[in-house]
């Protein structure tokens, strides 16, 4: 695949995710929060899909900056800001470049957390999905380091998302309408984590069915 056929395959494949577990996110979302999360995010990658074929192409970057654009005006609540957010600070990152490296996957990831850092006024521990976001950024780094392969990549990315997702059960919402309950929020997942876990390993089963056509 070349890079844009591969950034094409993860970003479809986070959308379809988006839109087939719109109620397992929103479930998730209404134990301490609104409840709208699922729904925000499915409607939001459903415009995506609609307007697939006119997204522009000219680049990896630019693909994921027009996906960023798309999302930020279509995801309502927190959402959409926080998204879109991570899309353009991605795209951003990667440039004009025609093929992307897996130094420079893993730099987009940092961007990604780092622009919802500050978009968010968040940061690793206030459970959001910067508690699996940050985890994957730093595990990319250390299987590219270790000139590990898509597929051991990707594998490893998989079980770091769903340890780290499952990890925000114990801890205290800080943001958004989650925080309110204070203690409360203690016991359950934090829906945009678990949301990011799922979407990891969906990618994961994609690149894999890929790679055996």
């Amino acid at each position: 695949m070349s890079g844009q056929q591969e950034v094409e395959l993860v970003v479809r494949t986070i959308a379809q995710t988006a839109v087939d577990n719109e109620k397992y996110f929103g479930d998730l979302d209404a134990v301490v929060g609104d409840g709208d999360f699922g729904y925000s995010l499915a409607r939001g990658f459903e415009k995506v899909l609609e307007g697939w074929d006119d997204l522009d192409r000219s680049a990896p970057g630019t693909f994921l900056k027009k996906v960023g654009i798309v999302i930020s005006s279509r995801i309502g609540g927190t959402s959409g800001p926080i998204w879109g957010t991570a899309f353009l600070r991605a795209g951003a990152t990667l440039g004009d470049a025609q093929e992307v490296t897996g130094e420079q996957v893993a730099a987009a990831l940092r961007a990604a957390a780092e622009g919802i850092k500050a978009r968010g006024n968040s940061d690793v521990g206030d459970k959001t999905l910067l508690d699996v976001l940050v985890p994957l950024a730093d595990r990319l780094e250390q299987e590219v380091q270790a000139g590990s392969d898509a597929r051991t990549t990707l594998e490893a990315l998989s079980t770091t998302a769903r340890e780290a997702a499952e990890a925000t059960k114990d801890m205290i919402a800080k943001r958004g309408r989650a925080s309110y309950t204070g203690e409360r929020s203690r016991g359950s997942v934090d829906a945009g984590a678990m949301a990011l876990a799922v979407i990891v390993e969906q990618v994961d089963q994609a690149w894999q069915r890929e790679a055996l056509r």
